[in-house]
Protein backbone atom coordinates (compact mmCIF):
# COMPACT_ATOMS: atom_id res chain seq x y z
CA UNK A 1 0.00 0.00 0.00
CA UNK A 2 1.36 3.42 -0.99
CA UNK A 3 2.35 5.63 1.94
CA UNK A 4 1.33 9.26 1.54
CA UNK A 5 3.57 11.97 2.86
CA UNK A 6 1.85 14.38 5.24
CA UNK A 7 1.71 17.93 3.95
CA UNK A 8 3.20 20.70 6.11
CA UNK A 9 0.62 22.86 7.85
CA UNK A 10 -0.09 26.47 6.87
CA UNK A 11 -2.48 28.86 8.61
CA UNK A 12 -4.08 31.68 6.63
CA UNK A 13 -5.69 34.71 8.28
CA UNK A 14 -7.67 36.77 5.79
CA UNK A 15 -10.44 39.32 5.60
CA UNK A 16 -11.21 42.84 4.44
CA UNK A 17 -9.01 45.82 5.23
CA UNK A 18 -9.19 47.12 8.84
CA UNK A 19 -10.86 43.94 10.13
CA UNK A 20 -8.09 43.26 12.66
CA UNK A 21 -6.13 40.52 10.84
CA UNK A 22 -2.69 41.70 11.98
CA UNK A 23 -3.65 41.85 15.66
CA UNK A 24 -5.23 38.39 15.53
CA UNK A 25 -2.25 36.91 13.65
CA UNK A 26 0.25 38.30 16.18
CA UNK A 27 -1.74 36.83 19.10
CA UNK A 28 -1.93 33.43 17.37
CA UNK A 29 1.77 33.55 16.46
CA UNK A 30 2.70 34.19 20.11
CA UNK A 31 0.51 31.34 21.33
CA UNK A 32 1.48 28.73 18.71
CA UNK A 33 5.14 29.60 17.87
CA UNK A 34 4.12 31.18 14.60
CA UNK A 35 5.84 33.52 12.17
CA UNK A 36 3.96 35.83 9.82
CA UNK A 37 4.13 36.20 6.04
CA UNK A 38 2.36 39.28 4.67
CA UNK A 39 -0.11 38.73 1.82
CA UNK A 40 -0.72 42.42 1.14
CA UNK A 41 0.11 43.89 -2.26
CA UNK A 42 0.93 47.29 -0.69
CA UNK A 43 3.16 46.17 2.16
CA UNK A 44 5.80 44.79 -0.21
CA UNK A 45 6.73 48.38 -1.15
CA UNK A 46 9.46 50.26 0.72
CA UNK A 47 8.44 53.57 2.25
CA UNK A 48 4.71 52.89 2.01
CA UNK A 49 4.39 52.45 5.76
CA UNK A 50 1.47 54.49 7.08
CA UNK A 51 -0.61 54.14 3.90
CA UNK A 52 -0.10 50.36 3.79
CA UNK A 53 -0.86 49.98 7.53
CA UNK A 54 2.41 48.21 8.28
CA UNK A 55 2.65 47.37 11.98
CA UNK A 56 5.46 49.23 13.79
CA UNK A 57 8.57 47.05 13.89
CA UNK A 58 10.67 46.32 16.94
CA UNK A 59 14.18 47.73 17.22
CA UNK A 60 16.99 45.58 15.85
CA UNK A 61 17.63 43.44 12.80
CA UNK A 62 14.89 41.90 10.69
CA UNK A 63 11.20 42.79 10.76
CA UNK A 64 9.76 41.75 14.10
CA UNK A 65 6.54 42.99 15.66
CA UNK A 66 6.08 42.30 19.38
CA UNK A 67 8.84 39.70 19.01
CA UNK A 68 7.10 37.91 16.12
CA UNK A 69 9.14 37.65 12.86
CA UNK A 70 7.38 39.09 9.79
CA UNK A 71 8.23 38.43 6.14
CA UNK A 72 7.57 40.16 2.80
CA UNK A 73 7.56 43.74 4.00
CA UNK A 74 9.70 46.30 2.12
CA UNK A 75 10.64 44.00 -0.77
CA UNK A 76 10.78 46.49 -3.67
CA UNK A 77 10.69 50.24 -4.28
CA UNK A 78 7.44 51.88 -5.47
CA UNK A 79 8.99 52.52 -8.90
CA UNK A 80 9.74 48.82 -9.45
CA UNK A 81 7.40 46.23 -10.93
CA UNK A 82 6.40 43.21 -8.85
CA UNK A 83 4.34 40.27 -10.11
CA UNK A 84 2.16 37.65 -8.42
CA UNK A 85 4.67 35.01 -9.58
CA UNK A 86 7.45 36.86 -7.74
CA UNK A 87 5.27 37.12 -4.64
CA UNK A 88 4.51 33.40 -4.71
CA UNK A 89 8.20 32.46 -4.97
CA UNK A 90 9.19 34.71 -2.06
CA UNK A 91 6.26 33.54 0.08
CA UNK A 92 7.14 29.87 -0.50
CA UNK A 93 10.77 30.56 0.46
CA UNK A 94 9.64 32.27 3.68
CA UNK A 95 7.26 29.40 4.53
CA UNK A 96 10.02 26.84 3.90
CA UNK A 97 12.36 28.82 6.16
CA UNK A 98 9.78 28.95 9.00
CA UNK A 99 9.01 25.21 8.73
CA UNK A 100 12.73 24.38 8.75
CA UNK A 101 13.05 26.16 12.12
CA UNK A 102 10.08 24.22 13.48
CA UNK A 103 7.76 27.23 13.48
CA UNK A 104 4.19 27.60 12.26
CA UNK A 105 3.82 29.72 9.08
CA UNK A 106 0.89 32.16 9.19
CA UNK A 107 -0.04 33.86 5.91
CA UNK A 108 -1.86 37.12 6.66
CA UNK A 109 -3.51 39.63 4.38
CA UNK A 110 -6.32 40.85 2.20
CA UNK A 111 -4.88 40.40 -1.29
CA UNK A 112 -6.91 37.43 -2.48
CA UNK A 113 -4.73 36.65 -5.49
CA UNK A 114 -1.56 36.48 -3.37
CA UNK A 115 -3.25 34.06 -0.96
CA UNK A 116 -4.66 31.94 -3.78
CA UNK A 117 -1.26 31.79 -5.51
CA UNK A 118 0.21 30.09 -2.42
CA UNK A 119 -2.77 28.04 -1.18
CA UNK A 120 -3.72 26.64 -4.62
CA UNK A 121 -0.11 26.60 -5.90
CA UNK A 122 -1.18 28.56 -8.97
CA UNK A 123 0.88 28.03 -12.10
CA UNK A 124 1.49 31.64 -13.08
CA UNK A 125 2.90 32.59 -16.50
CA UNK A 126 6.52 33.73 -16.19
CA UNK A 127 6.28 36.67 -18.56
CA UNK A 128 8.76 39.43 -17.81
CA UNK A 129 7.27 42.94 -17.54
CA UNK A 130 7.36 44.84 -20.85
CA UNK A 131 7.92 48.47 -19.82
CA UNK A 132 7.20 49.80 -23.33
CA UNK A 133 3.82 48.03 -23.47
CA UNK A 134 3.01 49.06 -19.89
CA UNK A 135 3.69 52.72 -20.63
CA UNK A 136 1.46 52.47 -23.70
CA UNK A 137 -1.41 50.99 -21.64
CA UNK A 138 -0.87 53.55 -18.85
CA UNK A 139 -1.10 56.34 -21.44
CA UNK A 140 -4.37 54.83 -22.72
CA UNK A 141 -5.77 54.81 -19.16
CA UNK A 142 -4.78 58.44 -18.72
CA UNK A 143 -6.41 59.40 -22.03
CA UNK A 144 -9.57 57.25 -22.06
CA UNK A 145 -10.00 56.12 -18.45
CA UNK A 146 -9.62 52.79 -16.68
CA UNK A 147 -13.07 51.53 -17.72
CA UNK A 148 -12.07 51.58 -21.43
CA UNK A 149 -9.01 49.39 -20.75
CA UNK A 150 -11.08 47.06 -18.56
CA UNK A 151 -13.56 46.67 -21.45
CA UNK A 152 -10.59 45.66 -23.62
CA UNK A 153 -9.79 42.92 -21.08
CA UNK A 154 -13.44 41.75 -21.12
CA UNK A 155 -13.28 41.50 -24.92
CA UNK A 156 -9.99 39.58 -24.94
CA UNK A 157 -10.53 37.38 -21.88
CA UNK A 158 -13.98 37.54 -20.20
CA UNK A 159 -12.98 34.82 -17.68
CA UNK A 160 -10.00 36.87 -16.45
CA UNK A 161 -12.23 39.95 -16.16
CA UNK A 162 -14.37 38.05 -13.64
CA UNK A 163 -11.56 37.68 -11.10
CA UNK A 164 -9.52 40.84 -11.77
CA UNK A 165 -10.47 43.93 -9.77
CA UNK A 166 -11.91 46.46 -12.29
CA UNK A 167 -10.52 49.29 -10.14
CA UNK A 168 -6.94 47.98 -10.07
CA UNK A 169 -4.96 49.31 -13.06
CA UNK A 170 -1.84 47.28 -12.21
CA UNK A 171 -3.73 43.96 -12.31
CA UNK A 172 -5.56 44.89 -15.54
CA UNK A 173 -2.32 46.00 -17.23
CA UNK A 174 -0.55 42.79 -16.15
CA UNK A 175 -3.36 40.59 -17.53
CA UNK A 176 -3.36 42.46 -20.86
CA UNK A 177 0.44 42.28 -20.97
CA UNK A 178 0.37 38.47 -20.61
CA UNK A 179 -2.44 38.11 -23.18
CA UNK A 180 -0.72 40.33 -25.76
CA UNK A 181 2.71 38.73 -25.25
CA UNK A 182 1.59 35.08 -25.28
CA UNK A 183 -1.43 35.39 -27.62
CA UNK A 184 -3.34 33.22 -25.13
CA UNK A 185 -6.07 34.08 -22.56
CA UNK A 186 -4.64 35.08 -19.18
CA UNK A 187 -7.25 32.93 -17.40
CA UNK A 188 -6.12 29.74 -19.17
CA UNK A 189 -2.55 30.26 -17.95
CA UNK A 190 -3.38 30.35 -14.23
CA UNK A 191 -3.99 26.71 -13.42
CA UNK A 192 -4.02 25.16 -9.94
CA UNK A 193 -1.02 22.97 -9.18
CA UNK A 194 -0.38 20.11 -6.76
CA UNK A 195 -1.23 21.17 -3.21
CA UNK A 196 1.86 22.02 -1.18
CA UNK A 197 0.27 22.53 2.24
CA UNK A 198 -2.44 21.34 4.58
CA UNK A 199 -4.20 24.69 4.97
CA UNK A 200 -6.48 26.17 7.60
CA UNK A 201 -8.09 29.34 6.24
CA UNK A 202 -9.57 31.64 8.88
CA UNK A 203 -11.65 34.60 7.78
CA UNK A 204 -12.17 37.58 10.04
CA UNK A 205 -15.58 39.13 9.49
CA UNK A 206 -17.08 42.28 10.98
CA UNK A 207 -20.63 43.64 10.73
CA UNK A 208 -20.88 46.18 7.89
CA UNK A 209 -21.41 49.25 10.11
CA UNK A 210 -18.65 48.17 12.48
CA UNK A 211 -16.17 47.73 9.61
CA UNK A 212 -17.11 51.13 8.17
CA UNK A 213 -16.35 52.75 11.54
CA UNK A 214 -13.06 50.86 11.85
CA UNK A 215 -11.97 52.00 8.37
CA UNK A 216 -12.75 55.64 9.14
CA UNK A 217 -11.06 55.46 12.57
CA UNK A 218 -7.91 53.94 11.09
CA UNK A 219 -7.81 56.57 8.35
CA UNK A 220 -8.05 59.31 10.98
CA UNK A 221 -5.08 57.71 12.77
CA UNK A 222 -3.13 57.51 9.49
CA UNK A 223 -3.66 61.22 8.84
CA UNK A 224 -2.53 62.00 12.41
CA UNK A 225 0.55 59.80 11.96
CA UNK A 226 1.61 61.75 8.86
CA UNK A 227 0.10 60.03 5.81
CA UNK A 228 0.12 63.25 3.76
CA UNK A 229 3.79 63.90 4.62
CA UNK A 230 4.68 60.28 3.77
CA UNK A 231 2.95 60.62 0.39
CA UNK A 232 4.73 63.92 -0.28
CA UNK A 233 8.11 62.30 0.40
CA UNK A 234 7.33 59.30 -1.83
CA UNK A 235 6.07 61.41 -4.74
CA UNK A 236 9.19 63.58 -4.54
CA UNK A 237 11.43 60.52 -4.52
CA UNK A 238 9.62 58.35 -7.08
CA UNK A 239 7.82 61.02 -9.14
CA UNK A 240 4.71 59.70 -10.92
CA UNK A 241 5.18 56.06 -9.99
CA UNK A 242 2.30 53.94 -11.44
CA UNK A 243 2.20 52.09 -8.11
CA UNK A 244 1.70 55.24 -6.03
CA UNK A 245 -0.89 56.54 -8.51
CA UNK A 246 -2.92 53.33 -8.23
CA UNK A 247 -2.86 52.65 -4.47
CA UNK A 248 -5.76 53.96 -2.36
CA UNK A 249 -4.53 56.69 -0.05
CA UNK A 250 -1.66 57.85 -2.22
CA UNK A 251 -3.56 58.38 -5.47
CA UNK A 252 -6.14 60.63 -3.77
CA UNK A 253 -3.41 62.65 -2.03
CA UNK A 254 -1.75 63.12 -5.44
CA UNK A 255 -4.89 65.00 -6.53
CA UNK A 256 -4.73 67.07 -3.34
CA UNK A 257 -1.14 68.07 -4.20
CA UNK A 258 -2.37 69.15 -7.65
CA UNK A 259 -4.91 71.45 -5.99
CA UNK A 260 -7.88 69.44 -7.29
CA UNK A 261 -9.29 68.70 -3.81
CA UNK A 262 -9.23 70.10 -0.28
CA UNK A 263 -7.74 68.05 2.57
CA UNK A 264 -11.22 67.20 3.88
CA UNK A 265 -12.36 66.11 0.41
CA UNK A 266 -9.22 63.96 0.14
CA UNK A 267 -9.97 62.29 3.48
CA UNK A 268 -13.58 61.61 2.44
CA UNK A 269 -12.48 60.22 -0.93
CA UNK A 270 -9.92 57.85 0.62
CA UNK A 271 -12.54 56.71 3.12
CA UNK A 272 -15.11 56.11 0.36
CA UNK A 273 -12.63 54.23 -1.86
CA UNK A 274 -11.42 52.10 1.05
CA UNK A 275 -15.02 51.13 1.90
CA UNK A 276 -15.53 50.07 -1.73
CA UNK A 277 -12.26 48.14 -1.67
CA UNK A 278 -13.35 46.25 1.48
CA UNK A 279 -16.57 45.30 -0.31
CA UNK A 280 -14.60 43.96 -3.31
CA UNK A 281 -12.35 41.96 -0.98
CA UNK A 282 -15.39 40.31 0.63
CA UNK A 283 -16.84 39.51 -2.81
CA UNK A 284 -13.58 37.69 -3.64
CA UNK A 285 -13.36 35.82 -0.32
CA UNK A 286 -17.01 34.73 -0.33
CA UNK A 287 -16.27 32.60 -3.41
CA UNK A 288 -13.87 30.46 -1.35
CA UNK A 289 -15.87 27.81 0.52
CA UNK A 290 -12.77 26.60 2.41
CA UNK A 291 -12.71 29.74 4.58
CA UNK A 292 -13.82 29.34 8.21
CA UNK A 293 -15.39 32.66 9.19
CA UNK A 294 -14.97 33.67 12.83
CA UNK A 295 -16.05 36.54 15.05
CA UNK A 296 -13.67 36.21 18.00
CA UNK A 297 -10.06 35.43 18.89
CA UNK A 298 -11.20 32.52 21.07
CA UNK A 299 -12.86 30.89 18.07
CA UNK A 300 -9.64 31.24 16.08
CA UNK A 301 -7.51 29.80 18.91
CA UNK A 302 -9.76 26.73 19.20
CA UNK A 303 -9.58 26.13 15.44
CA UNK A 304 -5.79 26.46 15.34
CA UNK A 305 -5.36 24.21 18.42
CA UNK A 306 -7.44 21.49 16.75
CA UNK A 307 -5.68 21.95 13.39
CA UNK A 308 -2.15 21.69 14.78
Amino acid sequence: MKKYKKLPKLIVILGPTASGKTELAIQLAKKFSGEIISADSRQIYKGMNIGASKPSKDKGKGYKVEGVPHYLFDVVKPNQSFTVAEYKNLALKAIKNILKKGGVPILVGGTGLYIQAVVDNLKIPKIRPDQKLRKKLEAQIKKSGLEKIYQKLIALDPEAAKFIDPKNPRRIIRALEVILKTKKPFSSQRQKGRLLFDVLEIGLSKPKKNLEKRIEKRLMEQFNQGLVEEAEYLFKKYKKSPVLLSVIGYKEIAEYFQGKTTLQETFDLINKNTQKYAKRQMTWFKKDKKINWIKSRKQAEKMVQKFL
